[in-house]
């Protein structure tokens, strides 16, 4: 640490005694470093000292050097690896960021400063850390031993306004006829499940197709981290929450999803299924909540439905594998394939409709941007996706919500 750096350090640590002693310059933060450092640092010429009144009061407020990307609309992510390795993502790509934390002490001080307001702390107990900021975007800290870069902090920014189907035409993400295709069937009331990597825009596409939903029906969103931003005005959000620092006050998205169905719901969104949920999810989709969506993570289509299973089968209730794969055919309409190229641009690469086959569901293309397979979409025929379908009075209004 240089001697500027461990000065501005000092500083810091005497504005945070100061606040406890109840001292208050009453002119605010920059006027109380400035009048800090004026007294404390006197002798150092004036460009230094206004050098080390920006340096505090960056270490004082805010996110230091992370707060110019924070700020960048065209960032989606931030990666922090340590404190001299800053990454962030734009436009699908990883770039190098030429912005660093001094010592490792100010990367630790940034990720107090963001967990603190929330009510969460990370230490030698508890290394690993979730959370969600006030704007929406989620945050995810590992700090040593588990961290052996030092601490690492992701932020994933929240888009304020969500993509319509409109939007991902434009950019590309899907193909017109399948938008209105994906429509019509939120409008008919297929259950969607949308699968994909991570970062393949699952929950963009999911907030898409809640945008569909009539604005007449209830809908209740149910997320580890909340990001969905419905349009409608009838729309009750639910978020889980992690164990307190004592380990207690623990609500799960499995008690979320349950609790749901006592609130009269038309219709049930659970940002991703990556657990017991998903038995309680398929459940509730086999008992008159139809045309509920939700994402997983998964390769491609048939492996979405082998994952739905396998967490269903978490649930540690002693179901026959048989009898969870007839929920699953029984309770799915329809799987929606995303995938993020080498150029980091994200698309739908596949639409499947979900059939009985023996043994339990299987998957039918419906749609696809495979080499060599057809990229038209074909519609169902002779499904109950096909009557629900065939049972729609108006072609799809996109603009409902």
């Amino acid at each position: 640490m240089d001697a500027l750096s461990e000065l501005a350090e000092a500083l810091r640590r005497r504005l945070i005694e100061r606040a406890r002693d109840g001292a208050d310059g009453g002119g605010g933060l920059e006027a109380e470093v400035r009048e800090l450092v004026e007294r404390e640092a006197s002798a150092l010429d004036p460009d230094r000292r206004d050098a080390l009144v920006e340096r505090v009061d960056r270490l004082a407020s805010g996110l230091g050097p992370l707060d110019p990307l924070l700020e960048d609309p065209e960032v989606d992510e931030v990666m922090v690896n340590g404190p001299r390795s800053v990454w962030v993502e734009r436009a699908g790509r990883l770039e190098h960021a030429a912005v660093s934390f001094v010592t490792e002490a100010e990367l630790t001080h940034a990720i107090e400063r963001i967990l603190a307001p929330l009510g969460r702390r990370v230490d030698e107990a508890s290394p690993l850390c979730d959370a969600r900021l006030a704007d929406g975007s989620r945050v995810n800290v590992v700090i040593p031993p588990l961290s052996l870069e030092g601490p690492c902090l992701t932020v994933r920014k929240f888009r304020r306004e969500g993509f319509s189907l409109e939007d991902l035409e434009e950019n590309g993400t899907l193909a017109p006829d399948v938008g209105a295709f994906l429509a019509d069937c939120v409008r008919a009331r297929a259950s969607i499940l949308v699968s994909g990597g991570t970062g393949s825009g699952k929950t963009t596409t999911l907030n898409a197709l809640s945008g569909v939903i009539p604005t007449g029906e209830r809908i209740v969103t149910i997320e580890d981290a909340a990001e969905l931003r419905l349009r409608q005005r009838h729309v009750v959000r639910l978020e889980a929450r992690p164990a307190n620092l004592e380990g207690r006050g623990e609500v799960t998205i499995r008690q979320l999803v349950r609790n749901a169905l006592r609130m009269r719901p038309d219709r049930i969104v659970v940002g991703e299924v990556r657990g017991p949920e998903a038995l309680d999810m398929l459940q509730a989709l086999n008992t008159g909540h139809e045309g509920s969506l939700t994402t997983v993570h998964a390769n491609s289509p048939a492996d979405a439905l082998r994952r739905v299973e396998t967490l269903a089968l978490m649930a540690g209730l002693g179901l026959p594998h048989a009898a969870v794969r007839e929920q699953v055919a029984s309770a799915l309409d329809l799987v929606v394939h995303q995938a993020r190229s080498e150029g980091g641009a994200r698309r739908i690469e596949a639409v499947e409709e979900v059939v009985r086959v023996a043994g339990g569901a299987g998957t039918r293309e419906l749609f696809s941007r495979r080499p060599g397979a057809p990229s038209e979409l074909r519609h169902p025929e002779g499904t109950e996706l096909a009557e629900r379908l065939a049972r729609l009075e108006a072609p799809a209004d996109r603009t409902a919500a």
